[in-house]
């Protein structure tokens, strides 16, 4: 965690004012809240900083401590990180080059995503992966089979894009991006440990914070599609290789909160005509009603801790 901490404080300063001479500039939409609108043209992509620190991190801890050699687990693990993290770095630099607030069409990042995770459940099939879930906090279990091809499937491309929501405001995915895999790293222990995830688990979390440093209102830089799909993709690859699917629900539950917020309201607007929340996702309704940023991130973030300990807690007591 402080390897990948140090990496992501070093190369950042680098980076940025990097970002700013190429002019990678954030676009913001229009429809967004109008106090927004004064962070157009803050560097972004940034997401890149936090994918090198992980991939250098873990790449280095698991050849040290492992004899020079890698098991599939760190594969799989990096493969779907910087696999999501190019969909959305093209997703960004679209955005920058053509100086709006849309790259990629939505069918064209579902496609991609679906393929990443394609692949990734041939790969754990090869490698004869359990296709069972587990019940949490009960001893049993579900042997799905085939289905868990199409779980894996759900939870990969749903995570990437519900962690992509809540990649709103300075700070809020960092923050609650490094509590939730904090959770897992430590549940990564638990039982028969797994030591890759859990050092790629724990890298997430020193990536994350130190990108914290220069992404805290008022952020120096975004972390883009490039940071939030990469992120989503990998919580879900960790939940599934530590056999805790089900859990990532309960660890995950501001980005559940924050998918549910825009599910609510397309479905309220479009069968009655009202919204339910001021604006969604759910932490611009709270900006609208008068809280400050810092007010609604900090929040987020201990509705993020309260998660992770329940998540904690059902694993390890009940």
């Amino acid at each position: 965690m402080l390897v990948a901490f140090l990496i992501t404080v070093l190369i950042s300063p680098i980076m940025i004012p990097f970002l700013r001479r190429l002019k990678f500039g954030q676009s913001i939409r229009d429809e967004g809240p109008k106090s927004h609108q004064k962070k157009s043209g803050t560097p972004t992509m940034g997401g890149m900083m936090i994918l090198v620190s992980i991939a250098i991190t873990t790449i280095a801890m698991t050849w040290t401590f492992n004899a020079g050699q890698f098991n599939f687990e760190v594969f799989i693990l990096l493969f779907v990180t910087i696999g999501f993290g190019l969909i959305g770095f093209l997703d960004d630099y679209i955005k920058v080059a053509k100086k709006r607030n849309l790259g990629l069409t939505s069918k064209q990042k579902l496609a991609a995503q679906f393929v990443i995770a394609l692949i990734t459940y041939i790969i754990l099939e090869r490698n004869g992966f359990s296709t069972y879930i587990e019940i949490p906090f009960t001893s049993i279990q579900f042997e799905l089979g085939w289905a868990y091809g199409i779980l894996i499937l759900l939870m990969l491309v749903g995570s990437s894009n519900a962690v992509n929501l809540t990649d709103g405001l300075d700070g809020l995915l960092a923050g609650t991006s490094a509590i939730a895999f904090g959770a897992f790293g430590l549940l990564a222990w638990h039982g028969q440990p797994q030591f890759e995830v859990s050092v790629f688990a724990l890298a997430v979390v020193g990536a994350t914070l130190g990108f914290l440093v220069f992404n805290a209102h008022p952020a120096k830089v975004f972390a883009g599609d490039t940071g939030s799909l990469a992120l989503g993709g990998a919580i879900a690859t960790v939940a599934i290789l530590t056999k805790l699917e089900i859990l990532l629900v309960i660890i995950g539950g501001v980005f559940v909160l924050e998918t549910l917020s825009v599910m609510i309201q397309v479905i309220s607007f479009k069968t009655t005509g009202k919204r339910v929340f001021k604006m969604s996702p759910l932490h611009h309704h709270y900006e609208l009603i008068g809280w400050s940023e810092w007010r609604v991130v900090t929040t987020f973030w201990m509705v993020g801790l309260v998660f992770a300990a329940l998540g904690i807690y059902i694993e390890v007591w009940m």
